[in-house]
């Protein structure tokens, strides 16, 4: 049976007060962390090429379905969402899309989604024969049917699903409290850098989604005394539309200015605070970003417990399994020795780097496929620290296989993709993409 809210709230409490005595903080190592960390955020930011290359993909994903729909006003528009969205994305990032229509009023049905998406996957496997994209894959089994396509020029792998109204309302949200404060951005950012290096950023692998990573952040800076963002009932007062929610969001612009802590202070308490509670998921503990409190309830799957802050009776980390559950804790505990190891003078500054996030080389993903020199492209490919391949590993690999002989060159191909998606009305080309923002 599970803990009372009180009695889960004061005993997460105690053990997160006891993690951080195993802890210690001092100011000296905070203020060299916090350089750390601001520089190692710095580095892995994504450049301004790499926000023109996502518009540019919507903005031919969008010419595209006007020749799969025509020009009528029933014809669906392809919006980005996610870490895009969010900005906190990454240069080796997914894109994820949606094909919404206009017209719809209720629940999509699951096969005219499906329906819709074989009409996108006829089109992206003619465009793969052409060599503009690669990799392409209808998964209509998933619970969220997509396509998944890796388009050449850019080296962007793209998630297409359809009505994903839900993720593009999460996406807008999340961005809009970004707004609150910028170390909300900053150590999202971060974290998913974190979990990535370590191969524990994928749903699909049974570990921590980018959602479930950035609502852990959201759920920090609510507990944090005084807190830095507020509990999410407070912005969903009027309703959970983005448009509303924007209106309650400006209310909130000094709210997190009476807490000083850096960077380094939260990377840390935050480590701290989901190692202490590793022993109290399963007894009910939840993560809550609507109370913006720790609260008590059970679910079918029991390892990891947060909150869906639109819909209270999802958990956002539902894919985690039991393996996979210790094999985040293990990361968790050894990231936490590393930083005492660096506070003790035992690793220096660029090694607790690497083993936080990986190699510089890590973050930088080729922005042009090239299956020209396998030595070369096994150089550039990311090496996880705990030696298991990434899910863009895996891609990577598997296309150089699928692609040996057949000279594909992403540059050239890509030059065809983007004409094709300036296939007619050039005007169209500088015309910016509904529901996503302009970020210099």
């Amino acid at each position: 049976m599970a803990l009372s809210q009180t009695e889960l709230l004061n005993e997460a409490k105690k053990l997160e007060l006891q993690g951080l005595k195993k802890n210690p903080i001092t100011p000296v190592f905070i203020s060299k962390l916090d350089t750390l960390l601001n520089d190692a955020y710095a580095i892995r930011r994504p450049k301004p090429i790499d926000y023109h290359n996502r518009r540019d993909l919507i903005r031919i994903l969008n010419a595209i379905t006007k020749e799969l729909y025509g020009n009528s006003g029933n014809s669906p528009v392809v919006e980005g969402f996610g870490s895009f969205v969010m900005d906190m994305f990454s240069i080796g990032s997914d894109l994820d899309l949606s094909v919404n229509f206009s017209n719809i009023v209720g629940t999509f049905p699951r096969d005219m989604k499906i329906k819709t998406l074989r009409k996108f996957a006829k089109k992206f496997y003619s465009l793969q024969r052409e060599g503009h994209v690669i990799g392409v894959q209808a998964i209509m089994t998933a619970r969220v049917p997509i396509i998944k396509f890796i388009d050449c020029g850019t080296g962007i792998e793209c998630d297409l699903s359809v009505e994903n109204r839900d993720g593009i309302q999460k996406s807008q949200i999340l961005h809009l409290v970004s707004g609150i404060d910028e170390r909300f951005q900053k150590l999202s950012f971060l974290m998913k850098a974190w979990a990535k290096a370590h191969n524990i950023n994928s749903p699909k692998d049974r570990t921590l989604s980018s959602l479930c990573i950035i609502q852990l952040v959201a759920f920090h800076l609510q507990t944090r005394d005084p807190p830095i963002i507020p509990p999410f009932c407070t912005l969903f007062e009027d309703g959970t539309d983005p448009v509303i929610v924007v209106k309650r969001v400006k209310n909130y612009s000094e709210y997190g200015k009476g807490n000083k802590e850096s960077l380094a202070d939260l990377f840390i308490t935050l480590l701290v605070k989901v190692a202490s509670v590793e022993n109290l998921w399963q007894k009910g503990l939840c993560a809550s970003l609507y109370q913006g409190s720790w609260t008590s309830k059970l679910w079918d799957t029991p390892y990891l417990s947060v909150e869906d802050f639109t819909d209270l009776s999802q958990n956002v980390a539902r894919a985690v399994g039991r393996e996979q559950f210790k094999e985040i804790y293990g990361c968790i505990h050894s990231s936490l020795c590393h930083l005492s190891s660096f506070s003790d003078g035992h690793i220096q500054g660029h090694q607790l780097v690497d083993l936080l996030f990986g190699l510089d080389s890590v973050s930088i993903v080729p922005r042009q496929i090239d299956t020209g020199s396998n030595d070369e492209s096994k150089a550039n490919l990311p090496v996880p620290l705990n030696g298991h391949q990434t899910k863009r590993m895996r891609v990577s690999k598997g296309l150089k296989e699928k692609q040996q002989g057949e000279g594909w060159r992403g540059g050239q191909q890509t030059q065809g993709w983007k004409q094709h998606g300036n296939w007619k009305k050039g005007k169209e080309e500088n015309k910016p993409m509904a529901g996503v923002e302009e970020h210099n």
